[in-house]
């Protein structure tokens, strides 16, 4: 869910097609060709994970419901949904004119099968399955799902990787690892598709829903590096990709079109509340003299060429949750900053230990200079991209820069703030955040009100460092529209038509 600067991200590349994108092909027929800077893991379900492989998998299977553009949930598989009064019984009404590519019918007990597995599977991304204690078939067009806890964000995952349905003949067998078996708009053309190189799909004859069908082919290629994707974009062997402020600037000069969204927000984490590692972080006036001390603006203007918008809060206007309120709650203010580390009793300041990676260092650099002029001498540690958030979540350090993505309130709680979050690894906690916490998780429609509690509090007692929302630059050619997807990474395949 974090997008880690693109200088971080393996060196990988891979070469053009023979036929050209949007409409290159030689019959006529529409084409899009994308780039993406991670690879598909398997084509199974259960190892899709929110983010940058999402349209790996949404190319060839549906999901139970559709999370549009601007965030709203539609039907999709499920032409409708409805919880119980306690919001522990979900029923879907299911559509009854779907197959599966290998012509098995989809219906409750497909849905049953599907579900029951990937919460056995214990996948990439188990967690949305968390809350999940049983499936019931109704009849052929009804499900019931029943939940062990009100979950807010459970209708959420369903349009996510729990949400994937696939054919209850491939469930759970190795061949669904490399060969997709979903009811979705394309099939996969296993005899142009080069593992960790292409991806090619075909439209799929007899689709339920044609309306998603707006190119006859569409390939995904896997390109980590920048200079790789931003030479496949302005050479036109690539439609659209996800590139950086300097690369951008390239694209731009190119003529390629810009889609700005903010997915992510950077900052530091600042995890060891009860001071476990750092006993100076147990004291708020220590984390907040950490929030003090940076001067976000021009650091966004210097690292990020003013690419994103200056934050004090971790969760996105957006999300529901977002406190306007809280914004320039830690303006750059040195003194202050000293001021509230002599109250804690620390006038001298205290050495901070934090890792960093490749796509880190030059921010990290800087965070350690301003720290530095509050007194805080910073120790930074070279760490694996491939260890990185395993040592966080380990427990391994105090603080650490990261960027998170800003989800939905009740998944970005999840996600950083709740004892199980992998992002709160001392499971730090008081009661009257459990108690602001357990009050979202019963709200039902109130929860996203609710949750702007949870805001005010983790701000308030500075458990982050927040920077800065940085922009998504995504950049297409003429060929192509693009509608980004609201706190998705790259859009969703349904996102793109071919330019009028």
């Amino acid at each position: 869910m974090a997008v880690i600067a693109a200088t971080a991200i393996a060196l990988t590349a891979c070469g053009g097609g023979t036929t050209g994108p949007s409409g290159g092909s030689a019959g006529g027929a529409a084409s899009l060709t994308l780039a993406s800077l991670q690879d598909l893991k398997t084509f199974d379900p259960v190892d899709a994970h929110i983010g940058h492989t999402m349209p790996f998998y949404q190319a060839a299977y549906d999901t139970l419901i559709l999370r549009s553009p601007d965030g709203k949930l539609s039907p999709m598989l499920a032409q409708s949904w409805e919880y119980n009064k306690d919001n522990t019984v979900l029923t879907l009404k299911l559509r009854s004119d779907v197959t599966f590519s290998d012509g098995a019918k989809f219906d409750a007990a497909a849905v049953k099968a599907n579900l029951d597995h990937f919460k056995e599977a214990k996948g990439t991304d188990a967690y949305q399955s968390a809350s999940l204690k049983g499936v019931e078939v109704i009849d052929p067009a009804t499900v019931a799902i029943t939940l062990n806890a009100p979950d807010p964000a459970f209708t959420y995952y369903l349009t996510q990787a729990l949400g994937l349905m696939a054919s209850p003949k491939a469930v759970g067998t190795a061949a669904i690892k490399t060969t997709p078996d979903g009811s979705g708009p394309y099939v996969l053309d296993a005899k142009n598709t080069v593992k960790g190189s292409q991806y090619v799909y075909t439209k799929r004859d007899g689709y339920w829903n044609k309306d998603l069908q707006k190119y006859n082919k569409i390939t995904i290629k896997y390109l980590a590096d920048l200079t790789a994707r931003t030479n496949a974009l302005v050479s036109g062997q690539v439609d659209a990709a996800l590139l950086d402020p300097k690369a951008g600037k390239q694209a731009e000069g190119s003529g390629m079109i810009l889609t700005k969204s903010q997915v992510d927000w950077h900052g530091i984490l600042l995890y060891d509340r009860d001071g476990k590692i750092n006993p100076e972080l147990a004291n708020v006036k220590v984390r907040q003299a950490i929030n003090f001390a940076f001067d976000r603006k021009t650091i966004l203007d210097q690292q990020f060429l003013g690419q994103g918008t200056v934050t004090d809060q971790v969760f996105g206007p957006e999300s529901g949750a977002y406190v306007p309120a809280l914004e320039n709650k830690y303006s750059y203010d040195p003194a202050k900053a000293k001021a509230l580390l002599a109250e804690a009793g620390y006038p001298n300041g205290f050495t901070l230990k934090m890792p960093t990676l490749a796509g880190f260092d030059a921010v990290n650099a800087v965070y350690s200079q301003q720290l530095a002029d509050i007194g805080i001498k910073v120790q930074l540690e070279s760490v694996p991209l491939a260890n990185y958030v395993a040592d966080m979540a380990a427990g391994k350090y105090s603080a650490a820069t990261f960027q998170l993505y800003q989800g939905e309130p009740w998944v970005a709680i999840n996600q950083m703030i709740s004892t199980t979050a992998l992002y709160n690894p001392f499971k730090s906690e008081t009661p009257e955040l459990a108690a602001m916490i357990k009050a979202v998780q019963l709200g039902g429609e109130q929860s996203d009100e609710l949750a702007k509690k949870v805001n005010e509090y983790v701000t308030d007692n500075a458990w982050f460092a927040p920077m800065f929302r940085l922009n998504q630059m995504y950049y297409s050619n003429k060929n192509v529209t693009v509608v980004p997807q609201l706190q998705q990474a790259v859009p969703s395949i349904y996102n793109y038509a071919p330019a009028k």
